[in-house]
């Protein structure tokens, strides 16, 4: 009983947030087990070009460390902001939220080959906490009960706290920056006077993951919750 309901709760994640928080729960497990080493894992822009180890690009998203506070913290935020997007203002968009997570993708491999970061999954779950945080302004938040704000203050509260941990902030800074271009060009820049729609999603990823129907069963896991854990709780604003 308990292995079904744990499959059907597996099962009930989103595609996207399913696959990619298996991957990074996987490599780690991988990592602790000895079977690879990060050292395989790190993004290395000379191995990549040179040496043709192409899975870097991937691989460097996807370690986030041994098993530890930081490993679960950053598995916790990735899981539910993913998770949230996804059921959220993704609903129904899986290519769209494939291509953002390409796009987000290629920017910080892009600036990765200009600052010395060796794994960059902690920025891209900043970026997606970035974009949630923009599409929800009103939804108030409560960190490990000490701070409450709006939700658009989330990224930065979270990389005060890794400053505080002693961690370097330009994973954090880079997940934002990446996380406001994203939200600029997707959300703000489309609705300016004169303003176009540049990002667009390629057909391709259409046809492979957009479907023509919604479950109406389905019950997705509601954004106005974005907590259930002290640190990320929250409320709309007169609710």
């Amino acid at each position: 009983m308990a292995y079904q309901s744990l499959r059907l709760e597996y099962l009930q994640i989103p595609p996207v947030s399913r696959a990619y928080t298996t991957a990074c729960v996987l490599t780690t497990a991988a990592v602790q087990l000895e079977l690879i080493t990060p050292f395989q894992l790190y993004f290395n822009p000379e191995l990549i070009f040179k040496h043709f180890q192409i899975w870097r690009l991937i691989t460097n998203f996807l370690f986030f460390g041994p098993v530890g506070f930081n490993f679960l913290f950053n598995m916790i935020f990735l899981y539910r902001y993913c998770r949230m997007l996804e059921e959220g203002s993704f609903r129904g968009r899986t290519a769209d939220f494939v291509f953002m997570f390409l796009f987000g993708g290629f920017l910080m491999t892009l600036f990765g080959l200009f600052v010395s970061l060796v794994f960059l999954g902690q920025a891209f779950t900043i970026m997606l906490v970035y974009v949630w945080s923009r599409r929800n302004p009103y939804v108030r938040m409560n960190f490990f009960g000490l701070l409450n704000f709006q939700a658009p203050f989330l990224p930065w509260v979270l990389m005060g706290f890794s400053l505080l941990l002693g961690n370097s902030i330009i994973v954090d800074l880079l997940g934002i920056a990446v996380g406001h271009i994203y939200f600029f060009l997707e959300d703000v820049f489309p609705n300016e006077p004169g303003g176009i729609r540049i990002l667009k999603t390629p057909s391709i990823l259409r046809s492979i993951f957009d479907t023509p129907d919604e479950d109406p069963n389905y019950n997705p896991l509601p954004e106005e919750r974005p907590g259930g854990f002290a640190w990320g709780e929250g409320q709309r604003l007169g609710g």
